[in-house]
């Protein structure tokens, strides 16, 4: 028993780490990498710096949790394939529905976006943790959509050719989400769909969407 009568309750490693990356989202989120610092994370959930150390090493560690541990592992093309939605038959996959699955799952995630925002605008400096990472992540994407057998309209001529068009909906969904972000609100799947008939027009795409 501790304090007055209290059982103390202990949480697993799993629960620890949820907390603190919960709360270094909403922090770096709102503060940025620089003007967030590993003691306001570890009173935000309650622990000593040292002890919230024992679960992410280091701050740059802590990136790392919260980007490709986090942000990159959720919402993929895997998860799409597994939910069964139209369009997610893997003998039949259509780009298109995974990206409105994409922009639907990252809607429920606003916090976590804003962080990738804030990081992404951060990471133009050399000196930044991420700055090779975001450098990357062209050719991070195209790899990854890359191992799927999307379904394509013969006028495409074979997934070689999706890069540029792959390209452009990363670019239009990065913009969107940043204006999702600012006031006056705007529904962001309402707002990808006007991108999605341009960089996906009719009637090439019409059956394959």
């Amino acid at each position: 028993m501790t304090g007055k009568g209290r059982k103390r309750i202990r949480k697993s490693p799993e629960e620890r780490k949820r907390e603190i990356i919960k709360a270094a989202v909403n922090l770096v989120g709102e503060k940025g990498y620089y003007g967030t610092s590993l003691k306001e994370i570890a009173d935000e959930v309650g622990m000593s710096q040292p002890g919230m150390l024992h679960y992410i090493g280091n701050k740059e560690n802590l990136l790392s949790m919260l980007v490709t541990d986090s942000y990159d592992a959720e919402g993929t093309p895997d998860d799409f394939i597994r939910s069964g939605l139209p369009g997610s038959d893997r003998g039949d996959l259509r780009f298109p529905a995974y990206l409105r699955f994409l922009v639907r799952y990252n809607a429920q995630r606003r916090s976590l976006l804003q962080l990738y925002i804030v990081l992404e605008s951060e990471s133009f400096s050399p000196e930044h943790p991420l700055h090779e990472y975001f450098e990357n992540r062209p050719d991070l994407v195209w790899g990854h959509y890359s191992q799927f057998p999307w379904s394509l309209p013969p006028e495409v001529g074979g997934w070689g050719n999706m890069r540029p068009i792959v390209r452009q909906c990363v670019e239009a969904m990065d913009g969107i989400q940043l204006r999702w972000t600012r006031k006056p609100p705007i529904d962001l799947y309402d707002e990808w769909l006007v991108f999605e008939r341009m960089i996906f027009p009719s009637p090439v795409w019409d059956r394959y969407r």
